[in-house]
C-alpha cells in the first residue's frame, strides 16, 4: 500500500494542472481503497462553499454543479471538525444533504477526510461504498494518510493553476482572483513583468515558456541530443572494462531511447507547437517517468529513474546556449523557489521593480539585499506557481505580502494610486536627511547603513547615515569564482573606507554557512543553521581568516574608521582564539613594515549562548552588536527561510526583547556600548522599544533609515521607556505588533507601517 501511495503522491505533484491533480486523486484512490466513489471537494472560503471538482462513481455532470454552505452537509461537518467523519448509513444522519444530480442514494458507508495545508482546510476527500458498514480502522488511517500527503500537492495545483477553474470559483467574471499570501521581505509596490529565475540542471523548475524561435529551439534540443550520446559512449567505453556487460547494458538503453521516437520526437513536436526547449523536455519527462512509475515490475519502475537522468543530461547542454539566459527588460519582478542574495545581485539593478520567492523570510539573505537595494519584496509565498508566472504582470505588495498574479484593472489602478503616494511619502522622508537623529528631549542615536556592495556607497553616503554600521564581506565572496586574495580585498575594503571616511565602517568578518554558500566551498549538512558557518568555519581555516584580517588591517593604514565585528560567537574561547589571529596578523604586518593599528573589535551577539555571556564577551572588545535576525531564529527554533513556520518567526516576541535587555544590561556593567544591526532595528514598529532599551546606535537598511529617523524625532526618552515597560507585560508578540502599530498611528506616523496616506 506505500508504494500506492507513493505513486499517487507523485502522479499528483507532477499533474500539469489543477483539474488532472484532482483527477488523478479520484481515479486512483477509488481503486487502491476498493470502494465504489472517490470524490474530491475544494473549499472556496470567498464563496463560503464546499464545490465537488472531481469524483469517480457519482454522476460526471454532478461536478461543479453540487455546491454545499461551509457548515452544510456531510461535508460542511468534516470541514468544520478538521477531522474525519465515518458512518455507516450516511443517508440517515441529520447533516446529510441529498443532491439527485449526483446518484448517489444508493450509497451509505460514508467516510469524509479534510486536506488541510498549514492549518488551513483546503477541501475534503470522500470515499463512499453501497455496503451500510462503517469504513475499517485500516481503511480511515490510509485516507488519512492521502490527505496528508496530497494536501501540498493540492493546494500547490490550486494557486499555480488553471484560471479557468479558479475562475468557476468565482461569484462572477471579472472578479479578481485571490491574491498569493506570503512575508513582507521589502516594503514598497513592486508592480512589472514576472521573470522567472531557476536553478541550472533542475528540470522540475523550468518555467512554462514560449519557443522565440522555433527552428532554433529544435536545433539546440538535435544539437543537445548528439553531445548526451557521445557523452554516454565515451563513458561506456571508459568502464567498458571495469562493468560486468550487465551493468553495459544500461548504457545501451540510454542510447536506445535517445535514439528512439518516443522521447525525442514527442519533445520535437512540443517545440513545433509552440513550447520552447527546457518546457517541452521538461513535460516529455515527466510524462515517461509516470508511465514507467505505472508499471507494476520492480525493474521497469525504477526505469524511470533513468529517464530523470537523461533529462537532466540534455538540459545541461540546453542551457550552455545563449538562448537561455533570462532577458531583464524595464520592469521586472524577479520570481523563483528560491531566490538568493546572489540571483539579485545578478539582475541589473535599474530594471528590477520586485521581488517573489516561493521560500525564504523577512530575514533571509535575499530580502535583506532587497532592503538596501530599496525594491519591494515578498518573501516565503506558499504554493508559488513559478512555472506558470514566467512573462505575467504581477504585483508585489511588500507591506502586507499578497502577490497578485495577472490582476484585474481595478486591483492595478489601486495599487498605482498607493505606489503614487508611496514615492511623496519617500519625498517627504527625503528632507529629514539633514536633520539629526535625535529623541524629542534631545537624546542623539546614531543611524548607521547595512552594506555589502560597492553600488551601495553612494546611496549610503546620500542619505545622512552617520557611517556603515554592517559591512556584509560575505557578499564579494560569493560573486566569484575563488577565493579572493589578499591584495583584491585589501583594495575593495579600501575603497569603501575612503569612501566614507572620516564616518566609521564596522566590516564584519567573513559569515557563510547556513543559507549563504559560496560556489567553489560547498557545505552540505542535513542542519547548516546549527552546524559549520560562520566563526566556526573562519576558526577551522585559519588561512582563510588570516588573509581576510590582513586585508582588513592594510585597508584601514592612515584612517583610522574601521571597526570589525566577529559573527557567531558562542564560547569566550572562540572569541579569544579570533582575537589572537587578528593581533598575529597585526604582528605580521608590523614586521613587514606596514603602518596598521589595531582597530576597535566588537562581537556580533546573535545566539542565546553570547546573551547570557555577555558581559564577559564585552569585557574582551570595545563593543556588542546584537543580530537580532539569527538571535530570534535561534531564541523561537525558528528556522527563518521556512516559509511553513514563518509566520512562528517575529522578533517582537518577549523573549528576544528580553534577551535584548539582557545584553544590553550586560554590556553595561562591562562599561561598553551595544548597537543593534539586525532587521527589527529597521522596523519602525520596533523603534521606540529600542530607545527605551537603551540601544546606543543602530544599523539599517538605506530604504529604512528616513523612517526611523521620523519615529526617533517624535518620542521622548521617557516615552519610549515607559511602551518599554508596558510591553514587557505583554505575553504574544501578536498583541505586541498591534499595540505597537497603535501607538505609531497615534503619533501620526501609520504610514511608515502601511502603503498610502
Amino acid at each position: 500500500m506505500l508504494d500506492t501511495l507513493r505513486r499517487i503522491v507523485e502522479e499528483v505533484s507532477s499533474a500539469p494542472n489543477l483539474d488532472a491533480a484532482l483527477e488523478m486523486i479520484v481515479k486512483r484512490v477509488k481503486p487502491a481503497m476498493g470502494v465504489e466513489v472517490c470524490s474530491v471537494y475544494l473549499t472556496d472560503p470567498i464563496q463560503k462553499e464546499h464545490i465537488l471538482m472531481a469524483t469517480e462513481g457519482l454522476r460526471s455532470e454532478s461536478v461543479l454543479m453540487v455546491r454545499l454552505l461551509l457548515d452544510e452537509g456531510l461535508v460542511g461537518l468534516v470541514a468544520s471538525r478538521a477531522e474525519p467523519v465515518n458512518l455507516s448509513d450516511a443517508p440517515s444522519h441529520p447533516r446529510y444533504r441529498y443532491f439527485p444530480e449526483s446518484g448517489e442514494e444508493q450509497f451509505h458507508g460514508f467516510l469524509g477526510v479534510p486536506i488541510i495545508h498549514h492549518r488551513k482546510v483546503l477541501g475534503v476527500v470522500v470515499v463512499q461504498q453501497h455496503a451500510a458498514e462503517a469504513f475499517g480502522e485500516d481503511n480511515v488511517t490510509l485516507l488519512v494518510t492521502i490527505a496528508a500527503q496530497l494536501a501540498g500537492a493540492i493546494a500547490h495545483a490550486d494557486a499555480s493553476g488553471e484560471i479557468a477553474t479558479l475562475k468557476l470559483l468565482k461569484k462572477t467574471a471579472g472578479e479578481d482572483f485571490r491574491p498569493l499570501v506570503g512575508v513582507p521581505g521589502a516594503q514598497g509596490i513592486g508592480m512589472g513583468t514576472a521573470v522567472v529565475i531557476y536553478p541550472m540542471e533542475d528540470l522540475d523548475a523550468i518555467p512554462d515558456r514560449l519557443a522565440s524561435d522555433i527552428d532554433l529551439e529544435l536545433q539546440l534540443f538535435q544539437d543537445s541530443v548528439e553531445q548526451v550520446k557521445n557523452d554516454i559512449r565515451r563513458l561506456s567505453e571508459r568502464l567498458s572494462e571495469v562493468l560486468p556487460s550487465e551493468d553495459k547494458a544500461l548504457f545501451d538503453a540510454y542510447l536506445m531511447m535517445l535514439d528512439g521516437d518516443s522521447l525525442i520526437r514527442a519533445t520535437e513536436d512540443r517545440i513545433r507547437d509552440g513550447a520552447w526547449g527546457p518546457s517541452a523536455l521538461r513535460d516529455t519527462v515527466r510524462e515517461h517517468v509516470r508511465v514507467f512509475t505505472d508499471m507494476e515490475d520492480p525493474y521497469l519502475r525504477e526505469r524511470a529513474d533513468d529517464v530523470r537522468d537523461l533529462g537532466g543530461r540534455l538540459l545541461r547542454y540546453m542551457q550552455e546556449d545563449p538562448m537561455q539566459v533570462p532577458h531583464f527588460s524595464d520592469g521586472t519582478v524577479l520570481v523563483g523557489e528560491d531566490i538568493t542574495a546572489s540571483m539579485l545581485a545578478d539582475a541589473p539593478r535599474d530594471k528590477l521593480k520586485g521581488v517573489i520567492s516561493a521560500r525564504g523570510s523577512r530575514t533571509s539573505h535575499a530580502a535583506i539585499l532587497a532592503r538596501a537595494l530599496e525594491i519591494p519584496a515578498v518573501m516565503g509565498v506558499e504554493d508559488l506557481p513559478v512555472g506558470q508566472m514566467d512573462g505575467s504582470p504581477v504585483i508585489a505588495d511588500g507591506y502586507s505580502g499578497r502577490v497578485y498574479v495577472s490582476p484585474s484593472p481595478t486591483v492595478r489602478q489601486e495599487y498605482e494610486r498607493l505606489a503614487r503616494d508611496e514615492a511623496q511619502l519617500s519625498e517627504e522622508l527625503n528632507e529629514l536627511r539633514e536633520l539629526p537623529s535625535q529623541t524629542k528631549d534631545g537624546t542623539k542615536i546614531p543611524l548607521f547603513a547595512n552594506s555589502g556592495l560597492l553600488a551601495d556607497i553612494t546611496p549610503i553616503t546620500n542619505s545622512g547615515a552617520e557611517g556603515i554600521g554592517l559591512y556584509r564581506t560575505e557578499y564579494p565572496f560569493m560573486i566569484r569564482q575563488r577565493f579572493p586574495g589578499e591584495d583584491g580585498q585589501c583594495a575593495t575594503y579600501r575603497h569603501i573606507l575612503e569612501q566614507m571616511a572620516p564616518r566609521q565602517v564596522t566590516m564584519r568578518t567573513l559569515d557563510v554557512g547556513g543559507d549563504k554558500a559560496l560556489p567553489y566551498f560547498p557545505i552540505n549538512e542535513d542542519n547548516p543553521f546549527l552546524g559549520w558557518r560562520g566563526i566556526r568555519i573562519t576558526l577551522d581555516h585559519p588561512e582563510i581568516f588570516l588573509v581576510q584580517a590582513r586585508a582588513m588591517l592594510r585597508s584601514c593604514a592612515g584612517l583610522g574608521n574601521l571597526n570589525i565585528l566577529l559573527p557567531m560567537i558562542t564560547n569566550v574561547w572562540e572569541l579569544d582564539e579570533a582575537l589572537s589571529l587578528f593581533r598575529q596578523a597585526h604582528e605580521e604586518l608590523l614586521e613587514e613594515g606596514e603602518k596598521v593599528i589595531m582597530p576597535p573589535m566588537g562581537v556580533m551577539v546573535e545566539v542565546p549562548s553570547a546573551v547570557y555571556q555577555a558581559e564577559n564577551l564585552a569585557r574582551r572588545v570595545d563593543f556588542l552588536s546584537i543580530g537580532t535576525n539569527d538571535l530570534t531564529q535561534y531564541l523561537l527554533a525558528v528556522d527563518r527561510n521556512n516559509a511553513s513556520v514563518a509566520e512562528l518567526y517575529d522578533a517582537l516576541h518577549p523573549a528576544v526583547l528580553r534577551a535584548m535587555l539582557q545584553v544590553v544590561e550586560g554590556a553595561a556593567r562591562a562599561g561598553k556600548p551595544v548597537s543593534i544591526c539586525g532587521e527589527l532595528a529597521g522596523d519602525p514598529v520596533a523603534t521606540p522599544l529600542l530607545i527605551g532599551m537603551g540601544l546606543d546606535s543602530f544599523s539599517i537598511s538605506v530604504a529604512s533609515l528616513q523612517r526611523v529617523k521620523w519615529v526617533i524625532r517624535n518620542f521622548t526618552l521617557e516615552q519610549a521607556q515607559e511602551i518599554l515597560q508596558h510591553v514587557l507585560s505583554m505575553e504574544n508578540p501578536r498583541a505586541i505588533r498591534r499595540y505597537m502599530v497603535g501607538i505609531l498611528e497615534d503619533a501620526g506616523l501609520g504610514s511608515l507601517v502601511r502603503p498610502g496616506r
